[in-house]
């Protein structure tokens, strides 16, 4: 009696790490007589029904907050909730059996169950019966059934209990993989993720970057300064490092080739929408808008709104500096990367970006969720597309019909990047250099660039620029899927050399690089304190 206790508490305990994990653990110690079969049976069976309960009490206390989390809103969308609703409120007992034996998915309905309302009793009932079902299935299934592979594993490994440790990790990865063989959505996602091993383009930053620090490390012995190329564009606060203001940069480029801003600051929400309203009379604008953070990386922020309700719920919700900006239908894109050394008559496009927007195309019968997880390219980052368009995730489109799934040019928002050096010409390169050394101190940066007709466009006649980038922006044709990984850190590691030999040409002028301690501060400060929603339209 007093191994019991302590081996029902290890079980129940256990049940709540991993309920299958735990069952076969038990399934394979009955089976080597390390432990009584009603124990292990009754651990399991009271450990499963208390972790689920929990989970629909969890679902029960946090009420609509639950749903509100980003995980189960990518599952359940608005449409699919109010499904499921109908669904539970007529058959919860099929729901909760069928999640029983549908690894990955008892989690998200039972905390749904607990939000939604629905009677605990009914609910404790089910799931008792759904454990009394499976939990000696799995438990006395291994006990029965585990020898086959253990045996084997013995004598390869030499070992009984290394054995049985292996073949646990073998069932439950069996158990795990089945659904991911079932469904169509778990398969793509894993089909994604280790396609992320060789497609460096969606590597995190963090991994990407890795290999440029020991030659930023090189650069700083060369010219004797790590912050020398803060330097580079003395126009703009640390060079454009982070956190600078898009409308201030705007505001100084010829009106002409930019498109026009308002800077959205005032306190109050009601301030804040009359001085849009105000701003649109001024500049005669009608909606679609575009809004986005004054100051924001990545294209962090961007939202197109359609109406003065919509522009007010941004704003709501964004209580920093906003830009507004009429909404540029393009449907071109472009990154134009510039350059120019202090005291040089001219500069030159280091770069230039062809930006191509998402887009799927319908087929008569698939939802829009259904496309996108099919698409070998669109599934690597369908968790932004599915949340951006979670109130039409269900619908389906028509056979032919083409729906663009992005309107920002930002890579990490689902806009490819190609090389882009077939628009280059003569008179383009030209008039973005007029238009650079009009910004007295700037030297190194990104023009972001809308266009509509491409033969104007490479003439230097048709451009609208929505941002400027400094000294952290990325000569983004290195994006390029088809170019290869040293292909990318050739472009990136050459851009970097050109930003410390014009930060080191300043200070050979006069101007003071950003100490250190100050560039941390910055740095560290902004993304304390500046968070906007990392979600594009």
């Amino acid at each position: 009696m007093r191994n019991l206790i302590p081996q029902l508490i290890a079980i129940i305990g256990g049940t709540f790490v991993s309920e299958d994990l735990t069952c076969i653990s038990t399934g394979l110690l009955i089976r080597e007589s390390h432990l009584h079969p009603l124990v292990g049976l009754g651990g399991c069976l009271v450990g499963i029904v208390a972790g689920d309960f929990a989970l629909w009490f969890l679902g029960r206390v946090g009420g609509r907050r639950v749903l509100q989390w980003g995980w189960i809103q990518r599952r359940l969308p608005g449409s699919k909730l109010a499904r499921l609703q109908h669904f539970l409120d007529n058959r919860l007992g099929t729901a909760v059996l069928a999640a029983r034996f549908l690894p990955g998915t008892r989690a998200v309905l039972y905390i749904v169950t607990g939000a939604l309302g629905n009677r605990p009793g009914q609910f404790l009932g089910w799931s008792l019966a759904a454990a009394l079902i499976w939990t000696p299935l799995l438990v006395f299934g291994t006990a029965m059934f585990g020898d086959v592979v253990v045996t084997p594993l013995a004598s390869l490994v030499g070992s009984r209990a290394w054995a049985m440790i292996a073949t646990g990790g073998c069932l439950l990865a069996t158990l795990n993989l089945a659904p991911i063989c079932i469904r169509e959505e778990s398969r793509s996602r894993w089909i994604a993720r280790l396609s992320r091993l060789w497609r460096w383009e969606f590597w995190p930053s963090w991994i990407f970057y890795l290999p440029l620090l020991p030659w930023l490390a090189i650069l700083a012995v060369r010219y004797r300064s790590a912050t020398v190329w803060t330097a580079a564009n003395p126009g703009i606060p640390q060079g454009g490092v982070v956190g600078e203001s898009k409308f201030a940069i705007l505001s100084k480029l010829p009106a002409r080739w930019t498109l026009p801003s308002v800077l959205i600051d005032r306190p109050t929400v009601e301030e804040r929408t009359r001085q849009l309203q105000r701003g649109m009379q001024e500049q005669c604008w009608s909606f679609p808008l575009i809004l986005k953070p004054d100051a924001s990386q990545r294209g962090a922020g961007v939202k197109r709104v359609h109406s003065i309700e919509e522009a007010a719920n941004y704003l709501d919700s964004a209580p920093f500096a906003v830009i507004a900006q009429p909404y540029h239908p393009g449907p071109f894109e472009a990154g134009i990367f510039y350059v120019r050394l202090p005291g040089a008559a001219r500069g030159r496009i280091l770069s230039i970006t062809d930006k191509q927007f998402p887009q799927i195309v319908g087929d008569g019968h698939s939802t829009l969720a259904q496309l996108i997880w099919r698409h070998p390219r669109l599934r690597m980052q369908v968790d932004t597309f599915l949340r951006r368009h979670i109130n039409q995730q269900d619908r389906v489109l028509a056979a032919g019909e083409t729906m663009q799934l992005a309107v920002a040019g930002n890579h990490c928002q689902g806009t490819m990047f190609r090389d882009g050096s077939h628009l280059f010409t003569p008179e383009l390169e030209q008039r973005i250099d007029a238009i650079a050394q009009h910004f007295s101190g700037f030297y190194f940066g990104r023009f972001d660039v809308r266009y509509t007709d491409e033969r104007a466009f490479l003439a230097g006649d048709d451009l609208a620029i929505v941002e400027l980038n400094g000294v952290t922006s990325e000569s983004t044709n290195l994006y390029d899927p088809a170019h290869s990984l040293l292909t990318a850190y050739a472009i990136l590691f050459r851009q970097w050399a050109l930003l410390f030999q014009i930060g080191n040409a300043n200070c050979r002028r006069g101007i003071q690089p950003t100490a250190v301690n100050e560039l941390v501060a910055v740095v560290v400060g902004f993304y304390r304190g500046h968070r906007p929603d990392p979600l594009a339209d």
